[in-house]
């Protein structure tokens, strides 16, 4: 095997999951085609062969056939090296936010995108720990155990994507954001007593954020509006919002003004039933306490 130019051996990772290009990602495949052809030609008009040009950015040669013909979705440091090795200038580089991207499912994409616009979030979690608030383990342990099972690659996906969604609580200015989280959900010990501890301490850690409110709606509330599904709703600088519930319009995303009345009315009336947020965070540190 060639090595790159510090000693070291190229790294492959071709085995490694989460970094295959899905194929019914019909957008995300050509933008790694558009981004594998462009590293070819370059390469091709520096005079490298692939097995030069792996060794010179510290990848196997294997490796750089599978990003130049779009099968293989490349690091970011992999599009830094190559860019100073071909001396693009930049030009390589500038191509890392949109693969990072395509490394997500399109649905966490597109949502991801709304997020990230967003000024304010208001959520209520109806089953489980809403993904924003999840920790790696957690969001691992939950798409393990979906039916029909996961392949190894798109788990990794899907945990990479929640993780990325992360993002939202490190905006300027920040967004203000609005979170109700069923008791039962904080009770259900996914992933064993460590990482259920490790999400508990999650929630705290992000319960002190200044733009969040975290509430627990307790489970001797005997009714509430959000008993048939869950609901989210985001506004946007421009006036605009967006929101969905499963309990309300097919589970569909709308925009309508008098749909998201409806949708707004009904979580402000679970927000005013929960438990306020100074209480919340005590029972959070209560149910941390008795596991």
């Amino acid at each position: 095997m060639s090595v790159d130019t510090d000693g070291t051996e190229p790294r492959t990772e071709t085995d490694e999951p989460g970094w295959e290009v899905d194929p019914d990602d019909e957008s995300g495949a050509a933008v790694v085609a558009t981004v594998g052809r462009q590293l070819r030609l370059r390469r091709e008009a520096a005079g490298l062969r692939a097995a030069e040009f792996g060794q010179a950015i510290g990848y196997g040669e294997d490796l750089v056939y599978k990003v130049e013909s779009g099968t293989r979705i490349p690091r970011q440091e992999y599009l830094d090296k190559a860019d100073k090795v071909l001396r693009a200038e930049g030009m390589i580089s500038a191509m890392k936010q949109d693969v990072a991207e395509v490394r997500y499912p399109k649905r966490i994409r597109d949502l991801a995108r709304l997020e990230a616009r967003a000024v304010e979030v208001g959520v209520y979690a109806h089953h489980g720990v809403h993904g924003l608030l999840q920790t790696e383990g957690h969001a691992r342990v939950l798409l393990e155990t979906r039916q029909p099972p996961y392949s190894r690659d798109e788990v990794e996906r899907g945990v990479a994507a929640r993780i990325a969604r992360r993002s939202i609580f490190e905006r300027s200015p920040a967004p203000s954001l609005s979170f109700v989280q069923e008791e039962a959900a904080l009770r259900r010990p996914i992933g064993g007593r460590m990482e259920w501890r490790g999400q508990l301490e999650r929630l705290l850690e992000i319960g002190q954020l200044r733009n969040l409110s975290l509430q627990v709606m307790p489970l001797n509330c005997e009714t509430h509006p959000g008993l048939d599904g869950g609901i989210e709703v985001l506004k946007f600088g421009d006036g605009t919002a967006v929101g969905r519930s499963g309990g309300a319009f097919n589970g569909r995303p709308v925009s309508d003004p008098k749909q998201l009345r409806i949708l707004e009315l009904r979580y402000g009336m679970i927000r005013a039933q929960a438990l306020s947020p100074g209480e919340s965070l005590a029972f959070i540190e209560q149910v941390l306490g008795e596991t």
